[in-house]
């Protein structure tokens, strides 16, 4: 099979090889349907790619590390990162480039040319993959078309194109990629058109925007939206957008650029051209026999199509409920991956407007003393908070963890300028921060501080005896007004400061850990990166790393903040209890604050529980494998036991430690913490990471390098390793262990 074939020589029995994209543009462009001029690099010149280069062999390890269905989406996406980094450090062997830099430079010359993916599985009816293998806009030249078909094979292997084949049952082992290139019209309207509207009514809808098609795809430019009479083509409603802005192309790719006056006061589409549209979509579904999603430009009032696949409608939530469940986040995953211009307004919106309503939101809540209120006022505040601790829960799943992408559009940005070997050499960028976990445990060793150098109180407090130190008293107290609403599980940290003070003991016999590296290193290190865009490209360097930075802050502020609304929750549910408590009931801490709010109102109205809640400072569930708990062992003829020697995980924090382990398997091991030990859990919540400078390295079953655990490990320089799998339950708390965070190797002396 050719490893390149011009669209003029697609036929129908090369869908396996040049994907569904590819042969409906050709067949439309044989059909007398405009379609710029293109071809396809083939499936054939991937395998022969990966097949070459021993990339096939390295891509199998990493997707057969851990199975996807056990993986977080940090740890999907640092595998998808390493993947990518295969790519952009294997070069095109020249036998290939050979067989496609010819028929390159003859179709295209140095005409800008639009890069996009075309695989077989691609634009089906029931696996559209839209928006999630990569397309580049204007790429010029035989080099740059080489380097970017490349990176469209390497979005074959996205997380979230990982995730989306393995929800649809898709076998990875097999999948492929062809690549189409096209002459780029620089169109002055483009659109989409949904021959059938989405939401199931019997209407057509179409969107347009001055411009390139990139900034309504990517949803940076809002579009004009018309809504037509599938009968009849006439107008039911128009909404039009705010214009200001349209995507054109630039000296090596696009750019967002002001319209016109004219441009603004007018919609992109007058009645003749919408007409023209409504009536190519209404031929192409007749033709394809179901509706169809296109996508079109006008260039020099010539219609050109672009690409015409099924519509895949998905089913919207009810209004106003959340389009994912406790236990299905799948369609919030699938949201994470946001465009630079969407970064930019969530970074506004999430320092300027929801962060400070939170703080504000839980300062409110706290004023109100539940102990004082009536049992009516306390159901009536019981459910004020859970609404309240509700809306913001939903705020931070939709909006908070998807600006985390932030890092992974700085991630990919840095590795395709820089190309470092190493895929995660981004992250020492990432260390100018002000993490709300770090901020507190400084506080912690101010206090510890004042131990280490003050015997009498060290002695007040080791004895449990009334001690005399206004300093430290005044400061303890600073310190439970900000942070006692830390919670975890449903357990508020600090609400008995015995814990708390056996903490502060234990950090007052060791010195403090040093945080983050030196700021003229990450400055240094911050002025190579932008150096190496040109000299009109350096504000987008900054902004990039900017909202890269503001990301990776939030990964652990986000939680904490949410922490505090959970907290007063939790403090008006407390009193409910000790008042149902009171009422002589046999359901004590295992009720829900809904439950609580039933029986203040009626104590015979508890619901019959057919099995007993898990208490909620018991051992937190083991997730790991079937079979595998903390008391795995393996007899052999009753002479010897083995054990598990040597696990491995991803390396998230370089550097290599030697100590005792403690497991965290329920809140109450928090507060045994010694220092030097190193610390084992499923995963770290930044709640939980104020016993961190105390730990000699970390260790985690969950995760990436985006975790929490990992974040706070590097600003503390300590080794730290991830997906860990059975970490809990082969490590045990007293096991000798060594942490190498430079490969990621976890060896269990006893």
């Amino acid at each position: 099979m050719s490893a390149i074939l011009p669209f003029t020589h697609i036929e129908a029995h090369h869908l396996h090889t040049v994907g569904g994209k590819a042969l409906t543009l050709a067949t439309l462009m044989r059909q007398g349907i405009q379609v710029p001029d293109g071809l396809c690099i083939t499936t054939t010149a991937y395998e022969a790619f990966i097949g070459t280069t021993g990339l096939a062999t390295r891509i199998d390890m990493e997707i057969n590390r851990l199975p996807l269905a056990d993986m977080r989406w940090e740890e999907i996406w640092d595998m998808a990162l390493r993947i990518r980094n295969l790519f952009l450090h294997t070069p095109i062997p020249p036998p290939l480039m050979e067989r496609l830099s010819p028929e390159i430079e003859q179709r295209f010359g140095t005409h800008p040319v639009v890069v996009r993916s075309s695989s077989p599985e691609e634009d089906r009816a029931g696996t559209s993959f839209a928006g999630l293998h990569e397309s580049y806009v204007n790429i010029s030249g035989v080099p740059a078309i080489l380097e970017h078909i490349r990176l469209v094979w390497a979005s074959l292997w996205s997380d979230g194109a990982l995730i989306y084949r393995k929800e649809r049952g898709m076998d990875m082992q097999t999948s492929t990629m062809a690549v189409i290139l096209q002459t780029l019209v620089p169109g002055q309207q483009s659109g989409v058109t949904f021959s059938l509207s989405p939401d199931g009514e019997n209407h057509m809808v179409v969107e347009s925007v001055y411009g390139l098609n990139q900034g309504l795809v990517d949803n940076t430019i809002t579009p004009d939206r018309w809504t037509l009479d599938r009968q009849s083509g006439g107008i039911l409603s128009h909404i039009p957008a705010v214009r200001e802005e349209a995507i054109r192309p630039t000296p090596g790719g696009t750019q967002r650029k002001p319209l016109t006056e004219g441009e603004k006061k007018a919609p992109p589409l007058h009645a003749e051209m919408l007409d023209r549209v409504f009536h190519m979509a209404m031929a192409l579904e007749k033709s394809y026999g179901r509706p169809q999603d296109l996508e079109w430009t006008i260039r020099d009032d010539t219609l050109f199509l672009l690409q015409s696949r099924p519509v895949t409608t998905i089913r919207e939530s009810s209004k106003g409920e959340a389009p994912w469940s406790a236990a299905d986040k799948r369609p919030w995953y699938l949201s994470l991956k946001r465009s630079f211009a969407n970064l930019k307004t969530l970074h506004r919106r999430i320092e300027d407007e929801w962060l400070p309503q939170m703080a504000s939101d839980a300062e409110a809540l706290s004023r109100i003393d539940p102990t004082g209120l009536s049992d009516a006022h306390l159901i009536d505040a019981i459910e004020k908070r859970i609404h309240t601790h509700e809306h913001w829960l939903d705020i931070y799943w939709r909006h908070f963890i998807p600006f985390a992408h932030g890092v992974r559009l700085f991630g990919q940005i840095y590795n395709d300028i820089v190309k470092p070997e190493d895929p995660y050499a981004f992250i020492a960028l990432l260390g100018e921060t002000r993490m709300t976990g770090v901020e507190r445990n400084r506080e912690m060793q101010a206090l510890a501080h004042m131990i280490r150098t003050d015997s009498h109180l060290e002695e007040a407090l080791t004895s449990g005896s009334a001690h005399h130190h206004p300093q430290f008293e005044n400061g303890l107290t600073r310190f439970l007004g900000h942070y006692d609403d830390l919670t975890f599980k449903a357990v508020r940290f600090f609400k008995d400061q015995k814990g708390l003070i056996r903490l502060l003991l234990e950090m007052a016999r060791h010195e403090p850990p040093k945080t983050k590296p030196a700021h003229q290193t990450i400055a240094a290190l911050t002025d190579e990166f932008i150096k190496r865009f040109p000299q009109e490209r350096h504000g987008f360097a900054r902004e990039v790393l900017d909202i890269g930075r503001a990301s990776y802050q939030l990964r652990d502020n986000d939680n904490i903040a949410l922490a505090r609304i959970e907290a007063q929750l939790i403090r008006a549910v407390d009193e409910g209890r000790l008042r149902i408590t009171a009422l002589e009931t046999t359901i004590t801490q295992t009720l829900t604050a809904e439950e609580v709010v039933i029986m203040l109102s009626d104590p015979s109205a508890m619901p019959h529980r057919e099995k007993k809640a898990a208490a909620i400072d018991e051992p937190v569930e083991y997730q790991g494998r079937p079979g595998i708990r903390p008391e795995t062992q393996i007899s052999v003829d009753n002479d010897f036991t083995m054990r598990a020697r040597q696990i491995v995980g991803q390396p998230a924090g370089p550097g290599l430690a030697v100590g005792t382990a403690r497991v965290i398997t329920a809140v109450g091991d928090l507060f045994e913490f010694k220092a030097g030990e190193i610390l084992v859990c499923d995963a770290i919540d930044p709640n939980m990471t104020f016993v961190v400078p105390l730990a000699a390295a970390i260790v985690e079953r969950r995760g990436g390098m985006l975790v929490h655990g990992a974040i706070i490990a590097r600003e503390y320089g300590l080794p730290c390793i991830t997906g860990v799998a059975d970490a809990t339950a082969l490590i045990h708390t007293g096991n000798r262990i060594t942490v190498d965070g430079y490969l990621g190797i976890v060896t269990i002396d006893t």
